[in-house]
């Protein structure tokens, strides 16, 4: 039923990313998945059922209304509202509790089936029956799926009808007529299932989970299925349009241990874990999915891990697991309610632990013993439903005692955090935290633009909520630092968020402190990472190659919420904006210099930007050039073009302007000219100034180097404060140099005493870079330097790519013998992107 094609309309050489789904003709309108992780063969197995809806037409103007729901889709078969229709969905409740036990017998089945498929076919390499493909028309329809990098083994229609709890259902259209043939009815009940509002979004979910049980077509033949390098493709013989394609599909599949969209790896304590990888592919190689950022859709999913795992995902409350029958395996269930890309699909599966305010006494022995693991971490933090870099949100810990609460409300519908849960949260008010009053932005009741979800944005309980439940997990080695930093800290800025910004987009947070070698060049500072909730997760750019549109937005706000929580003054919020501006301009002047012109472009697609092909596939522009992968302009210039705007506005006028942004744009999908134009439409002085659509794409966006503005205000940095400071001590660093130095001079016994000045972590970035200029330090003054300032034990930045290539550019033999020995020392925990572009600079 497979027959796998090499992909010939690609070039090999081409660094651009295909997203081969035709969103313009049929849409994923909700996954549910069934996925088992297995530590011993490194390889997740899966089961992705599929709730398919035709689309009315072309969409492939960048204009279109392209938000959740705001698409027009055609109907072949008319669809009542299921309001009425639902009504009796809460009698049926414990009947279809009852059924759905009933049906775990074959559900087991179909699982068990499709991992003893999975395991021949990965040992065989047998590639089945592909005459059948052949034996299909080129006038059928086909579905295309973003696939890569998956060992898929069958592919079938699911008979939802056979599920006699859907009887109860007053579905007019399948029961008026004995006439209506079966697939009219299944198209009907599909089309009243998606369409139901969100009021009913648990009795939504449960007759989702029904239908991914229900057996195959009665014929129980396969669909046929073809898969290339980049796509799945699948086709019902006789089938020519989307509007007669099955509604529901079931996809059986494998990933394999070194597909590109997870990552297999050890944790600082030597343990094996697996996170989704957040790279360039996003999700195509962890299921078969539609990756353009169009195809939005809700997700709901069942994971198996072993039981002393913990299992975390973006979805919506808390997932307590439970026994899988014999197994050692605990079962893990996540839902999001609104729809997403695929992409923001998240999922980590490690021996973590919660980091809670006081390390059970089980645990003190074994956390004394790692203190001195000694491995570099990082901090992702990740929102309640999703994060687009990665890690995520999940709940529940086996390894750990948990905090326990009263219930909470998270603000979405009737779902409630139980008294039970493992959520450790703050209370709504914290002492201590300074609060900006934003009440009369706020008293205008908020018109949602976006489809139908339960939205916290339009519920008044949600205003309030400064502090959203959180979570932070991690190795053992490192609970005791997580908990005197990262638990501490992160209620202080989830306060300054909301402060900042307003509602909580989603109704909880968990932060995983990730292992080494995970690709994030940094940028995973914590107020960058809350940020994302506002621009990345529930606003996202609709065309991938605007990535300045969630990360140069996190990286202008990140100051903005870091300055509110530490409760800065003006003056000092100011001086520090500048120096982190100076270290920002000199970290984009340095990749400016060492890029090709067409990497430094944030709208390489122009007037092109948000367009794709009649069948919805198009091409992310540069997405797999691994010299892009750590670049850092998106984030840079991006975050420069928001300072040269406010500056124009004002700051917090511009503050002020966000938090309308948001609120009407909430929930939906943006190009630039989006928040542009509302910008130029609320500040019209700036048009009147010059600053026009065509100007700001002229001189940001669509244009390599360094715009005017921004080489004027690097000079004006370079001379605050703050950087003065730094220059005055590296003067004494360059003078303690030079007392070491000189032929024949004897070495006084004593050091000179030297007053240095104590520095923020900003300015002992900007000394090192400064005494980096220098052709020559002494020995003594490096030592001096590790320990007046403690080297070993700071937090260093992700720039162990941009260290190799310092190495290897001065062709200096014992620089690149030193390059190449960190290498071989550190190669396997290496990110594999990571490691190639360094394998290709050091070998």
């Amino acid at each position: 039923m497979c027959d796998m094609e090499p992909d010939g309309d690609l070039n090999p050489d081409t660094h651009d990313l295909p997203l081969r789904a035709n969103t313009n003709h049929i849409l994923v309108r909700h996954y549910v998945l069934d996925l088992t992780v297995h530590f011993d063969r490194k390889v997740i197995s899966g089961v992705a059922i599929l709730f398919l809806e035709p689309c009315s037409g072309v969409r492939s103007k960048p204009e279109d209304d392209i938000g959740p729901g705001a698409i027009e889709r055609d109907a072949t078969i008319a669809a009542d509202t299921m309001e009425d229709s639902t009504k009796g969905l809460g009698k049926t409740t414990t009947r279809m509790e009852k059924m759905l036990d009933a049906k775990e017998s074959s559900r087991a089945e179909f699982v068990g089936l499709s991992r003893v498929r999975m395991h021949t076919a990965s040992k065989t390499k047998i590639i089945q029956a592909s005459h059948l493909w052949e034996t299909t028309s080129d006038s059928d329809f086909t579905l295309v799926l973003d696939c890569c990098d998956l060992d898929v083994s069958k592919v079938e229609e699911v008979d939802v009808m056979s599920v006699s709890a859907m009887s109860n259902l007053p579905l007019e259209v399948a029961c008026e007529s004995s006439a209506v043939s079966s697939v009219s009815q299944q198209a009907a009940f599909i089309q009243k299932l998606v369409s139901m509002p969100s009021s009913k979004w648990r009795e939504k979910h449960q007759l989702f989970l029904l239908c991914s049980r229900a057996p195959g077509a009665q014929d129980r033949s396969s669909l046929h299925f073809n898969r290339d390098q980049w796509s799945l493709h699948v086709r019902k013989k006789s089938i020519t349009s989307p509007q007669e394609f099955p509604r529901v599909i079931r996809i059986f599949y494998e990933t394999r241990p070194t597909g590109g969209s997870v990552r297999w790896t050890t944790d600082q304590d030597n343990r094996v874990c697996v996170y989704t990888a957040g790279s360039p592919i996003n999700n195509r190689a962890l299921f078969p999915c539609q990756e353009p950022p169009v195809a939005m859709s809700t997700w709901q999913a069942t994971v198996r891990a072993p039981s002393e795992c913990v299992v975390l995902m973006s979805g919506e409350e808390q997932a307590v697991p439970i026994e899988d029958g014999d197994t050692r395996f605990l079962i893990w269930n996540y839902y999001v309610t609104m729809p997403m890309p695929a992409s923001t699909f998240t999922l980590a599966v490690g021996h973590w632990c919660q980091v809670t305010a006081e390390i059970p006494p089980a645990l003190e022995g074994e956390v004394r013993d790692k203190m001195n693991c000694g491995k570099m971490t990082k901090a992702k933090a990740v929102s309640g439903e999703c994060s687009e870099t990665g890690l995520l949100s999940g709940l529940g810990s086996t390894s750990t005692e948990m905090l326990k609460g009263p219930p909470h409300q998270t603000g979405s519908g009737d779902r409630t955090t139980r008294s039970d849960s493992t959520c450790c949260y703050s209370p709504l008010v914290d002492e201590g935290l300074s609060v900006t009053d934003y009440s009369s932005m706020l008293d205008d009741a908020i018109s949602c633009s976006h489809g139908d979800y339960p939205c916290r944005f339009t519920e008044q309980s949600t205003r309030s909520q400064r502090v959203i439940p959180h979570r932070v997990f991690g190795p053992v080695c490192f609970l005791q630092k997580a908990q005197m930093g990262i638990l501490k800290l992160l209620p202080q800025c989830l306060a300054a968020a909301h402060a900042v910004l307003g509602v909580h987009p989603f109704p909880r947070l968990d932060v995983l402190i990730v292992p080494t070698g995970f690709s994030s060049l940094a940028m995973a500072r914590m107020c960058h990472e809350i940020a994302h909730s506002w621009f990345g997760l529930v606003i996202g750019a609709r065309d991938w190659t605007e990535e300045w549109i969630s990360e140069g937005f996190a990286t202008y706000l990140e100051d903005i919420i870091w300055a509110q929580a530490q409760q800065l003054s003006l003056q000092e919020t100011a001086e520090q904006s500048e120096l982190k501006a100076l270290l920002r301009w000199r970290r984009l002047s340095d990749e400016l210099q060492n890029s090709e012109e067409e990497l430094q472009i944030l709208r390489p697609n122009m007037e092109n930007t948000g367009q794709v092909s009649e069948s919805g596939s198009t091409m992310v522009k540069h997405a797999l050039n691994p010299d892009k992968t750590f670049m850092q302009v998106h984030y840079l210039k991006g975050y420069f073009l928001l300072r040269f705007l406010a500056n124009q506005v004002g700051e917090q006028q511009f503050i002020d302007f966000f938090r309308l942004f948001v609120k009407k744009y909430h929930g939906q999908l943006i190009l630039s000219q989006d928040f542009l134009r509302m910008l130029l439409s609320n500040f019209p002085e700036m048009e009147r100034k010059g600053l026009t659509l065509s100007a700001i794409y002229a001189d940001w966006l669509d244009r390599p180097g360094i715009p005017k503005w921004l080489c004027e205000r690097s000079a004006v940095w370079s001379k605050a404060r703050l950087v003065e400071e730094v220059k005055a001590e590296v003067v004494k660093w360059i003078l303690l140099s030079q007392s070491h130095q000189g032929k024949g001079r004897k070495r006084k016994k004593i050091e000179p005493k030297v007053n240095y000045k104590e520095l923020t972590s900003d300015q002992l970035v900007m000394l090192l870079e400064l005494l980096l200029e220098e052709s020559e330090l002494s020995v003594a003054t490096m030592r001096a330097l590790q320990r007046t300032y403690n080297l070993h034990n700071q937090d260093a930045e992700a720039m162990g790519v941009y260290l190799y290539g310092e190495l290897m550019v001065h062709e200096d033999p014992k620089q690149q013998a030193l390059a190449r020995r960190c290498l071989s020392l550190v190669q396997e925990e290496m990110d594999q992107s990571a490691r190639r572009v360094v394998e290709e600079m050091v070998l």
